[in-house]
């Protein structure tokens, strides 16, 4: 299983939010660039980056730091915040990024999502971002009547190459993610599925690997690491474990 630690990037710095609340943020002294760093002295391979400020602009505002992690480390990255057009998508996928995840403006407009995924074959991951089974878009502050299960089902042929479920609820709590929930949709999924959201110890991603679930292919980890509550090494012996 994939062991993805997180960078969400805001204003240059490393932070990190508590149910996608702009106003309950942290920020944390290491810059996006050490942390990479770090990540890719512990021996992590994949790296999961949100740039919040093209989160809220819909534009590749930090594409310059993503290019300079890139180029300095050999790490699979997959990026999001704000990916609202091809030309975003291709601008990325230049900088050498594995997967670019869509999410609102995918979600708004299946055509795009559709378009991205022919043109940019195994490049398009999707971020489905649940509250109580219904998705939530625009930033988390928009919630759709939409139920996940009956969104996936209907874009499910399209060529997506990823999914990161993400249930709002523990994203950032940091009382473990809804694997119950992660579950269903991997069992639906045409593509392998990322958990996202409370990891909060080691037993987290150890319950992780215990699903046997051979369509999810890996778990995100942000703010335990952070805050400390999971240190670097402990993860990085899970990665091969």
């Amino acid at each position: 299983m994939k062991i993805l630690p997180a960078i969400d990037i805001k204003d240059k710095k490393c932070v990190r939010l508590i149910q996608g609340d702009f106003e309950n943020k942290t920020e944390y002294e290491t810059s996006p660039l050490d942390q990479a760093g770090k990540y890719k002295e512990h021996g992590f391979k994949n790296i999961h980056i949100v740039d919040l400020d093209g989160a809220l602009t819909g534009q590749t505002v930090n594409l310059n730091i993503i290019q300079e992690i890139v180029g300095k480390y050999d790490l699979k990255i997959e990026v999001g915040g704000g990916v609202r057009t091809l030309d975003s998508i291709k601008r990325y996928v230049d900088a050498g990024v594995e997967k670019i995840i869509l999410g609102s403006a995918a979600i708004k407009n299946k055509e795009f999502l559709k378009e991205a995924c022919i043109k940019f074959k195994n490049k398009i991951a999707l971020g489905l971002d649940a509250k109580d089974g219904k998705l939530s878009v625009s930033g988390w502050k928009e919630n759709l009547n939409i139920k996940t299960l009956d969104f996936l089902k209907d874009v499910n042929y399209y060529g997506i190459s990823r999914l990161i479920y993400t249930d709002i609820n523990r994203d950032g709590t940091k009382e473990s993610p809804n694997f119950e929930d992660t579950i269903k949709i991997a069992d639906v999924s045409n593509c392998p599925v990322i958990i996202s959201g409370g990891v909060s110890s080691i037993k987290d991603i150890k319950k992780a690997k215990e699903l046997n679930n051979k369509n999810i292919e890996g778990i995100i980890v942000g703010k335990a690491i952070y805050d400390g509550d999971i240190r670097l090494d402990e993860l990085a012996k899970e990665i091969n474990a």
